[in-house]
């Protein structure tokens, strides 16, 4: 992925997410306001990038649309709350619930991954999209890649999970407010970095695996079909 492309997905999640959440907690905090209201208010940040990449795109991919039930969720759940270590709990639980739905995802014909992987490998095009669900139905090892990606990716969610709830009785609410918005992204940062190092050796397979049946093909007889190479 380019680097242009990289600021262009990730630029605006990091302002939204991290940088403007935890000013505008400092702010409000600080002129007074309680903790539980200024928290519940600072989550209206991520809600309002989705918006303007709707705006801008006309559109709502699978990895916004699952962000945002994530929110609503959370904001539903939030109403019942009036202590901030439920509502980083709640946080907690959302993302143990998300490492669920990564690992039944296993269960359906495409695993959650493959819907991520769409989103941030390829250029969002119509045949970049038309590449990526086409090596799904081609290459059994991208299927397999896929499905093993779900689970590390699951398995990593239920862990962060743990972690943060852990966190919760450990630190300080202004403190917490830090961690709970950059450990997702430590997190999401690790799981890309081996998301793409996984990809670059299927390429590298499927490469070598195209390379081995255009030279089967070039040594048959005409009118011999070679028997095809598993990626």
């Amino acid at each position: 992925m380019r680097k242009t492309n990289i600021l262009t997905v990730w630029g605006p999640t990091i302002l939204f997410s991290i940088v403007l959440p935890w000013i505008t907690y400092g702010m409000l905090t600080d002129h007074g306001m309680h903790e539980v209201p200024a928290l519940l208010l600072i989550s209206c940040w991520p809600v309002a990038e989705l918006a303007i990449y709707f705006g801008i795109h006309r559109r709502v991919d699978e990895f916004s649309m699952l962000i945002l039930i994530t929110l609503v969720l959370g904001a539903l759940s939030a109403l019942a709350y009036n202590s901030a270590k439920l509502l980083f709990l709640k946080d907690s639980a959302l993302t143990g619930l998300l490492g669920i739905a990564f690992l039944v995802s296993l269960a359906l014909k495409r695993p959650l991954i493959f819907y991520f992987g769409r989103k941030f490998g390829t250029d969002g095009t119509a045949e970049g999209v038309a590449d990526w669900n086409a090596m799904w139905d081609k290459y059994p090892g991208f299927r397999t890649s896929q499905r093993k990606l779900t689970v590390v990716w699951g398995v990593a969610f239920l862990l962060e999970a743990g972690v943060k709830a852990a966190l919760v009785y450990m630190l300080d609410t202004g403190t917490m407010v830090g961690v709970s918005n950059v450990l997702p992204f430590v997190v999401l940062g690790l799981l890309m970095v081996y998301t793409i190092r996984t990809g670059r050796k299927g390429r590298a397979r499927r490469a070598a695996t195209e390379a081995a049946e255009a030279q089967s093909a070039e040594a048959q007889p005409l009118g011999v079909t070679p028997p095809p190479v598993e990626a």
